[in-house]
């Protein structure tokens, strides 16, 4: 796993070959950083990281200023592996949340944020189902970004606060920012 850009750019940190997490390539997530830069200024956010798997998201949120960055991730050992590397990364800026997204989607404590990236597992039965929690559950500030990473089949395209698609390679990112005239 690396980190692109920012405070802790350029560091890598080795992820078990033992792990059934699939990270977001590099290209992928330089790609989508590119245009979240042009959409948001990262500066002192709270963000959320859903199904977190390596990190590697909320870690480069964090190397790009955001000043606190909520994990959640079900799976103990990566969940162990991202506590590690915040650890080595001497920042107590990440909270990790040990669990299942829906159950924190279902009971969020008065908490909204201003970034919000979810990357489900592909083959998830749910998954289709968690922009509207979401914004159901009105966890995105107004102005925020919400970004969804999922397979082709899927189609977000239809839903509130949707700005657009974007496809890199096999990754595919629908993007929102929630707005108050929808």
């Amino acid at each position: 796993m690396r980190i692109i850009n920012g405070i802790y750019g350029h560091r890598r940190f080795d992820v078990p070959s033992s792990f059934s997490a699939r990270p977001t390539t590099d290209f992928a997530k330089e790609n989508i950083f590119n245009v979240v830069n042009n959409l948001i200024d990262l500066d002192d956010l709270e963000a959320l990281d859903l199904f977190a798997g390596t990190g590697s998201i909320s870690f480069e949120l964090l190397s790009r200023g955001c000043k606190h960055v909520v994990a959640v991730e079900k799976n103990n050992a990566h969940a162990s592996f991202i506590a590690k590397v915040a650890k080595e990364l001497k920042t107590n800026s990440l909270q990790l949340v040990r669990g299942d997204v829906f159950r924190y989607l279902h009971s969020v404590p008065e908490n909204s944020f201003d970034f919000i990236f979810a990357d489900p597992p592909y083959a998830l039965k749910e998954l289709p189902s968690v922009p509207e929690l979401v914004f159901a559950n009105d966890l995105l500030r107004e102005g925020g970004l919400f970004i969804m990473e999922h397979p082709k089949i899927n189609d977000f395209s239809q839903l509130p606060f949707f700005y657009q698609h974007r496809e890199y390679g096999a990754v595919n990112f629908s993007i929102f920012i929630k707005t108050s005239d929808k």
